[in-house]
């Protein structure tokens, strides 16, 4: 019988904190964060789970605690996030949108070199797990108007994020 590694099935960093938006949850793996998660219907992943956190999620929670005050407009936090090609391309997209501003999933589009993937681009918007801090909150349609969002309470979430920053939206 071979010896359990102790490092087998071992739940990653984890730490939660409170938001005006629900609890977030966020994930590292010790030098990156890896996951934010906002509360849908009082739930998050890994509320079965106790929080370990790491020098990384305790800078996090920090930023996120300025954005959330209105004292911060840019993160600096190491990320890793897993996807494939196409969506680290849109999600790094998203990286280089300023505080306040938005664009529209054709702009995205046009930037990653695929100016008729709308469809792809939403996909990976809604796929990004890291949100907020990768702002996909700040992509609307091409009419401004508001097509869903996948985090927390969906488009009330997204309401509030871009409200916070300013963003007009329909």
């Amino acid at each position: 019988m071979q010896p359990r590694n102790p490092l087998q099935n071992t739940a990653p960093f984890v730490r939660r904190l409170h938001s005006p938006i629900g609890r977030i949850e966020l994930t590292s793996d010790g030098k990156n964060l890896t996951g934010l998660a906002i509360e849908n219907a009082g739930v998050l992943p890994h509320d079965s789970e106790d929080e370990r956190s790491c020098v990384v999620l305790d800078g996090a929670a920090s930023q996120l605690t300025e954005y959330f005050a209105g004292t911060r407009r840019a993160f600096d936090i190491p990320l890793s996030a897993a996807g494939t090609e196409f969506q680290k391309s849109v999600w790094n997209e998203l990286n280089r949108l300023p505080f306040g501003a938005a664009v529209s999933y054709a702009d995205i589009g046009r930037a990653t070199g695929r100016p008729t993937a709308g469809r792809a681009v939403g996909g990976a918007v809604g796929a990004n797990p890291i949100p907020i801090v990768v702002p996909c909150h700040r992509v609307l349609a091409s009419n401004q108007r508001i097509t869903g969002y996948s985090g927390g309470e969906g488009i009330p979430t997204k309401v509030w994020l871009l409200e916070h920053e300013g963003i007009a939206h329909r």
